[in-house]
């Protein structure tokens, strides 16, 4: 860190503002890092150093660390020194080939089960009146459609209401319409240290500021969440508790419990991504039903049925929000697709999404046994009926993680780096590994395999690779 900004800070603290020196300090360190002078990994000074460049006592340097660290502006690591964490990375679009990056759902090769999807998509087109079907539309769903998704949703939020449940174009649509609906000028929206990436592009495209939350293997921690809330204008929390991307863990209900208290105790809405449930044996309760006045539930079809349906259903808190959350949605996308609904409720009335979800669980439980068969060896977590998990890579690799998923997706294997994860600008040593997609229970076993092989042969198949 350059002595100039060591001066700048103490001409500033010489100002005698309104807030403590510790506060200000870390407020100096949130400015720099928002004008780029301070980079992710920049070393701070030790606090002794920093007590005497800025001539204040010891205890004030100290707390001045503490507090840019409790606004996740620094990290701190015994015996090596402060760190500056900087903003959450921005995630634009990629040109990299989707189905390579994206967690994409096994798709069962049951032939019956291929027939009567298109058996009931066939007849809900030629039963439809396909003239008001091709006419404007209101937004949010009719009645039957909402019918339909709030019979999928009371699967897993009992108290649901159908005044509450607006449609939407895919999950992702959802968020978009959410995240520029809740999120206000100044405002933040606390995210996992590791989410799903898809939050990080929304935020960055809509100029939206996310919140990085310390984790450990049961979530964003508590503390850290009422820290974010005390330290900053915090619009919503956005959590995905089960099966969650990237890591396949659900959150326990005792964690829930506690993040839905500081929520409830300072005002702040969750958005709920609950993409994973439909297909998922969690138990815990959703934070939907933990704290209905305050969380927008949200779901779809993308991962137990299929992402190019581009189908969504929200619950919001009430009747009022979800009408300002249909306008939000009708603003964005105009309408949706009435065709697409009429077929999506006849797979559910005659029961081929419960076939085809059964199918995906099944699927993925003979693919995951492969799996642990030949990774058991390695450190990963992995849930039931979950087609993708979390693998922690050896320290003594070689590569970091972003390279050693460009590897392996060259070799057909759907590896995503931990950075793509990472709202903290401190990735771990991690990577998402997908199993899902068109692929055969061979094919699976032909990429686990040349994961297990690149992972303890790194030098041999980097040479192929070349």
């Amino acid at each position: 860190m350059p002595t100039s900004m060591l001066i700048t800070w103490k001409k500033e603290l010489d100002k005698k503002g309104k807030y403590p020196a510790y506060k200000r300090i870390a407020e100096l360190i949130n400015e720099d890092i928002e004008s780029g002078k301070l980079q992710p990994q920049d070393k701070l000074p030790p606090m002794r150093d920093l007590a005497d460049a800025l001539e204040i006592n010891y205890s004030t340097a100290s707390r001045a660390y503490s507090e840019a660290k409790k606004r996740g502006l620094i990290d701190t690591t015994t015996g090596a020194g402060s760190f500056i964490k900087g903003k959450v990375p921005a995630i634009k679009p990629s040109l990299a080939p989707y189905e390579m990056t994206m967690n994409m759902v096994i798709e069962p090769a049951i032939p019956t089960l291929i027939e009567e999807i298109k058996d009931g998509a066939l007849s809900s087109i030629a039963m439809s009146d396909i003239l008001s079907s091709v006419r404007y539309q209101d937004f949010g769903g009719n009645k039957e459609t909402k019918q339909c998704f709030l019979s999928l949703i009371k699967r897993r939020v009992k108290n649901a209401t159908l005044d509450r449940v607006v449609s939407c174009p895919g999950i992702h649509g959802g968020l978009v319409a959410l995240v520029s609906q809740l999120c206000g000028h100044q405002q933040v929206i606390c995210v996992d240290s590791l989410t799903y990436p898809g939050i990080k592009s929304i935020a960055a495209q809509l100029g939206k500021d996310l919140l990085s939350l310390e984790r450990d293997s049961d979530g964003p921690l508590v503390n850290a969440f009422e820290d974010a809330c005390k330290t900053h204008e915090v619009a919503a929390l956005y959590i995905n508790p089960t099966m969650q991307n990237p890591t396949s863990s659900s959150i326990s209900k005792s964690r829930r419990e506690a993040l839905v208290d500081v929520a409830l105790r300072f005002s702040v809405a969750i958005i709920e991504d609950d993409a994973y449930g439909l297909i998922s044996d969690d138990t815990a309760p959703t934070f939907a039903t933990l704290a209905p006045e305050i969380t927008y539930y949200i779901n779809g079809l993308s991962k137990c049925f299929g992402p190019g349906v581009r189908a969504g259903f929200i619950l919001c808190p009430t009747q009022r929000k979800a009408e300002y959350t249909a306008g939000a949605l009708r603003s964005l996308n105009v309408m949706e697709n009435p065709l697409i609904h009429t077929i999506i409720c006849r797979w559910i009335k005659e029961g081929t999404l419960d076939h085809m979800i059964q199918g995906i669980k099944r699927e993925a439980n003979l693919r995951q046994v492969l799996i642990k068969k030949t990774l058991k060896s390695h450190h990963y977590t992995m849930e039931e009926n979950a087609f993708h998990f979390w693998l922690k890579l050896p320290k003594n690799l070689g590569w970091n993680p972003s390279d050693l998923a460009t590897k392996l997706r060259a070799h057909g294997v759907n590896a995503v780096s931990s950075a793509a994860f990472a709202t903290d600008n401190n990735p771990p040593q991690a990577l998402r590994i997908c199993f899902g997609g068109p692929s055969s229970q061979k094919d699976c076993q032909e990429q686990i395999n040349t994961l297990y092989e690149m992972i303890n042969q790194p030098a041999h198949l980097s040479n192929i690779a070349q």
